[in-house]
C-alpha cells in the first residue's frame, strides 16, 4: 500500500470520525450541570442523613458505643440498597441522583447486587455465584488498601 493508499484511508477515517461525534452530539440529550449537582447534592446528603439517624438511634436505644453504632447503620444503609436494587427503586433513584446515589455506601451495594441481578433467571445459585465473582475485585482492592493504609499510618502515625 502506497503513502497516497494511507493518507486517503486516513481522511476516511477522520471523516468518519467527525460525522459519527456530530452524530453523537445531535442525539445526546442536553444535561443541566446545575440541576444534576443540586440533586446529587440533596441525595446523597439525604442518605448520608440517614445514616446519621440511624446511628444515633442506635446510641440512644441500643446502648451501642459509637463505632459499633456506625458498623450497625453502615451494614442497614448496604442492606436496605440491596432491597431497593433488587426491587428495582434504586435505580430510579440513580437515574435522578447520579452520584449522589454511587459516592455513599448504598452506591456499593447497589454496584454488587446490579449486575448478580441479570443472573436471576439462572436461580439463587447462579446469583450468588455470580454475585462472588463481582464482589471479588471489590474486596481485593479495599482489603489491599486496608493493608497499604495500615502500613503507612504504622510507619507515619501519631
Amino acid at each position: 500500500m502506497d503513502s497516497f493508499d494511507q493518507a486517503q484511508q486516513k481522511r476516511q477515517k477522520n471523516d468518519r470520525d467527525k460525522k459519527y461525534g456530530q452524530y453523537v452530539e445531535q442525539k445526546t440529550p442536553p444535561s443541566d450541570l446545575l440541576r444534576g449537582c443540586l440533586r446529587a447534592f440533596w441525595v446523597g446528603g439525604l442518605i448520608c442523613t440517614l445514616g446519621q439517624g440511624l446511628i444515633w438511634l442506635f446510641e440512644t436505644y441500643l446502648q451501642l458505643e459509637f463505632v459499633k453504632a456506625a458498623g450497625l447503620a453502615s451494614i442497614v444503609l448496604v442492606v436496605i440498597a440491596a432491597i431497593l436494587t433488587g426491587l428495582g427503586v434504586y435505580d430510579v433513584i440513580g437515574k435522578y441522583a447520579g452520584a449522589g446515589s454511587v459516592v455513599p455506601i448504598t452506591g456499593f451495594s447497589n454496584s454488587i447486587v446490579s449486575p448478580a441481578m441479570e443472573f436471576k433467571r439462572e436461580g439463587l445459585i447462579g446469583i450468588g455465584a455470580n454475585l462472588f465473582k463481582i464482589a471479588g475485585p471489590v474486596l481485593v482492592n479495599g482489603i489491599s488498601a486496608a493493608i497499604l493504609y495500615g502500613i503507612v499510618f504504622f510507619l507515619f502515625g501519631r
